[in-house]
């Protein structure tokens, strides 16, 4: 707790597992953190091995943060938090900071392995601008910000529509009928995502 219990830390910890982020971005995902105190905060996640900084490739050729080998032994941490969390969380009121990425964490928290049994897929998650994917294998899930390579589905949503998914709440017929959420690809992979992560339903691909 000496090491991860400092005020930001474990949020910091959080913006990381879902891929590395440039300094920037954490101070545009953790609104209400100072400039000095997210500096004091990676200097002593560096210092104690969590993290390490390295550098994206041209043409981003930017420095970014990412958990080392090290750090990612707070997978489980941050996945059982995460579960944790499903049980406070409501869809978000408009004063509320909210990013769609946030998702990833709540559907590895919901995964269900004994489900993707002989299941190798990936399914796609366009939410107000942001994309993000999950990658189900070998009964293991793996979640990235950006887009999937060849998903089987892809979901496209509004924020509130994302969050009532990811909570498992069922979402209003209204919400498919005026495309606040559609999908599109494979129904049998639909399925298979709704089974996998305990969603809500099993509505139809987009034209089917």
């Amino acid at each position: 707790m000496e090491v991860v219990g400092g005020r930001w830390t474990m949020l910091i910890i959080r913006e990381l597992f879902s891929g590395p982020k440039r300094y920037t971005d954490f101070m545009d995902r953790l609104p209400g953190i100072g400039t000095n105190m997210l500096a004091a905060r990676l200097k002593e996640l560096e210092n104690d091995k969590v993290i390490v900084k390295a550098k994206l490739p041209p043409p981003a050729a930017s420095t970014v943060y990412e958990l080392t080998e090290f750090g990612h032994m707070l997978d489980p941490v941050i996945t059982n938090l995460a579960k944790f969390g499903l049980h406070f969380l409501n869809p978000p009121r408009p004063r509320d900071q909210y990013r769609p990425s946030w998702v990833v964490l709540g559907l590895q928290a919901s995964f269900r392995p004994e489900e993707a049994k002989g299941v190798d897929e990936a399914y796609e998650f366009r939410v107000d601008g942001e994309t993000f994917h999950v990658v189900v294998e070998n009964q293991k899930v793996r979640a990235a910000l950006g887009p999937a390579y060849k998903p089987d589905i892809i979901i496209t949503a509004k924020k509130r529509e994302m969050a009532m998914l990811a909570e498992g709440k069922e979402i209003p017929r209204k919400s498919w009928d005026s495309g606040n959420i559609s999908v599109t690809g494979s129904q049998a992979a639909l399925d298979r995502c709704h089974k996998i992560f305990g969603l809500p339903g099993s509505p139809k691909v987009s034209g089917k």
